[in-house]
């Protein structure tokens, strides 16, 4: 995978949150069911911790990150759920575009070496490719969590237009 086909998935997966972000009225995000009892909003606030984690370890070019890593995922995102569950709408929203945008920019600050060899990267395992760690935690779930709100759009009669009916 090159630096700019890297850049190009996540800039996709962009763009699709753009565009179903669009489509959904603010009052329906905060409302739980979108995946088990999370709301859109938990889900973006979700997104947001695993992004900014990744512009961590790219700044940084080393494993670096939050404690709740040593848990499993599982526990790891309930425990990232209850921790914003109770935050402002806007706030996640915010919060969200702002590491979206970050993350782009810390992917592009990279060279084509720090995406594919792990030594560019401070205790990362010598069979760890760069690219794939952010990948899997900051481009590939998107398209689990975009597939989730756009079954819970068709589910509460929530139009989508052609650009949010693109699949991931």
């Amino acid at each position: 995978m090159t630096k700019d086909e890297f850049l190009e998935l996540i800039r996709s997966a962009r763009t699709q949150w753009q565009a179903l972000l669009a489509e959904i009225p603010e009052r329906k995000m905060s409302e739980p069911g979108v995946a088990g009892e999370w709301s859109l909003k938990d889900i973006l606030a979700h997104i947001a911790w695993y992004y900014h984690e990744m512009i961590g370890v790219m700044q940084a070019h080393a494993l670096v990150g939050s404690e709740l890593w040593y848990l499993p995922p599982d526990e790891r995102n309930a425990v990232i759920f209850e921790q914003n569950r109770g935050r402002d709408l806007q706030e996640v929203l915010a919060e969200f575009n702002r590491f979206a945008a970050q993350l782009l920019e810390a992917v592009a600050s990279l060279s084509e070496e720090d995406l594919t060899k792990p030594r560019g990267f401070k205790d990362m395992p010598s069979d760890w490719v760069p690219w794939r760690v952010i990948a899997g935690n900051a481009y590939l779930p998107d398209e689990d969590h975009i597939r989730s709100v756009r079954e819970w759009m068709g589910k509460n009669g929530i139009k989508m237009t052609s650009s949010t009916t693109k699949q991931a």
